[in-house]
């Protein structure tokens, strides 16, 4: 399955971030193509950058950085440096800026930046999410000189750069400054907590929740790799409706020689839209889609009743915030793949290689069929149940803390939503699903955008 970009896409690991950052390029007019890791060790990447259908650009998405290095694995990771050594562009936001630094060890990232990662004095800044304010002298708008160069950029729980004194060139080009008004810490948005009250509570009760650790901190920073760049990103430059990062990253496509639409803006992306109104009945098979449409709408159904139990709460037109603790990005990532897969499966073929890709996505679509329709029911009741029985527990914890058994709980969190950090369980089994299937009918996505 090959397809001429100029862009390509690390699918792997990327789960929400993948589709954040394929649809914004989509809302770009950019030709891109969702590139896995064993692609990528098998020579993808191969030939001169730029040229003779050869991807210009490497982006790779947020998601873990660790798991990304695994799965390139070593052949990976070196046909990713040979690719920006000999001239290709890497553009890597979050997880994939985490990727492209220097680590301990040569398993763990790329070393196509000498930086390291930063890690938190406390745990609980790394849980930041929402818009700050940065200084930003080289996006658009903003004066080389940085006059005029404070702009809003969108980060969601991001690592940190730790500058290294190597001699090899880094340049920042955007630094914290200040929260701006939509930034929370888990699930505290900071706007409603005067500095008066964070500095109480720091003398009080021994806790500093001042965001001022953002202050100083290298959001942006680019540098040559051989005679390639790379551009590294804790800022999601990708997310929709963000209009002063979106016209950013389109200067920095067009500045890879990249050709990008006009109209540099991604619009709001709905994952809820035009969602069935209730879900198909288990066994429905008049629509070819059903199986689909009943996973997305089981899917909606529990974040909506997360919602209606305080649990959940809408953040963005795309993202649910969660009260910490809950799996709610398990949640997140499970929505936007079904979403996606959904849209895919029901974009008609107009030509052979669309009529290719809708063949490949139908024969993906029945041989999955009987394990999606034996685990959906599976996880959607158990995660109702689940969730109901975590709002029983949070109500009931102040008069009758052991009322609800709590490893009754964690047991059956871990069998539907696996580690509360690395994932697994009924959840990993279905997103994997929902991405494989992207993955092969992914020509089919044209302009659909969710």
């Amino acid at each position: 399955m090959q397809r001429e970009s100029s862009v390509f896409i690390l699918w792997d690991a990327s789960h929400i971030w993948g589709l954040m950052a394929w649809r914004a390029l989509r809302a770009l007019g950019v030709p891109s193509r969702l590139v896995k890791a064993k692609e990528i060790a098998e020579g993808a990447l191969s030939g001169k950058p730029g040229r003779d259908g050869s991807a210009r650009l490497l982006l790779v998405p947020g998601g873990s950085a660790g798991r990304k290095a695994r799965e390139l694995g070593p052949g990976g990771r070196v046909a990713v440096r040979d690719f920006v050594r000999k001239g290709g562009a890497y553009l890597g936001f979050c997880g994939g800026a985490g990727l492209a630094l220097s680590h301990a060890r040569e398993d763990q990232g790329l070393g196509l930046c000498p930086w390291t990662r930063a890690p938190y004095a406390h745990r609980f800044q790394h849980l930041v999410s929402g818009h700050v304010l940065a200084h930003a002298p080289y996006a658009p708008g903003n004066a080389p000189d940085g006059v005029a160069a404070t702009i809003s950029l969108p980060v969601w729980w991001p690592g940190r750069f730790a500058p290294q004194d190597t001699g090899a060139e880094v340049s920042i080009l955007a630094t914290g400054m200040a929260p701006d008004a939509d930034l929370w810490l888990a699930d505290l948005p900071l706007s409603g907590v005067s500095p008066r009250m964070l500095e109480t509570w720091r003398v009080c009760y021994g806790v500093d929740l001042s965001p001022d650790f953002l202050a100083g901190q290298p959001l942006v920073v680019s540098g040559t790799f051989g005679e390639g760049r790379y551009l590294l990103s804790y800022s999601h430059l990708e997310t929709p409706e963000s209009p002063a990062a979106n016209a950013w990253l389109a200067r920095i496509l067009r500045g890879f020689g990249i050709a990008v639409a006009p109209a540099a803006a991604v619009p709001a992306w709905r994952l809820d839209a035009d969602a069935p109104a209730s879900p198909l009945p288990p066994g429905t098979a008049s629509c070819p889609t059903a199986s689909l449409r009943r996973a997305r709408g089981r899917l909606l159904s529990l974040l909506a009743l997360g919602g209606e139990q305080r649990l959940f709460f809408r953040r963005t037109s795309w993202l649910w915030g969660w009260r910490s603790g809950l799996p709610g990005m398990a949640l997140n990532n499970l929505a936007a793949a079904f979403a996606e897969l959904e849209a895919l499966a029901r974009t008609d073929a107009a030509n052979d290689a669309l009529k290719a890709a809708r063949a490949r996505l139908d024969a993906f679509r029945q041989a999955i069929g009987p394990r999606l329709e034996a685990l959906l029911p599976l996880f959607a009741d158990g995660a109702e149940s689940w969730l109901m029985a975590s709002r029983l527990s949070e109500m009931l914890a102040p008069t009758l803390p052991d009322a609800v058994d709590s490893k009754g709980l964690a047991h059956q969190r871990a069998a539907l939503f696996g580690h509360p950090m690395r994932g697994g369980g009924i959840a990993e089994e279905l997103l994997q699903m929902a991405e494989e299937g992207i993955w092969l009918g992914q020509e089919l996505a044209g302009d659909t955008q969710g």
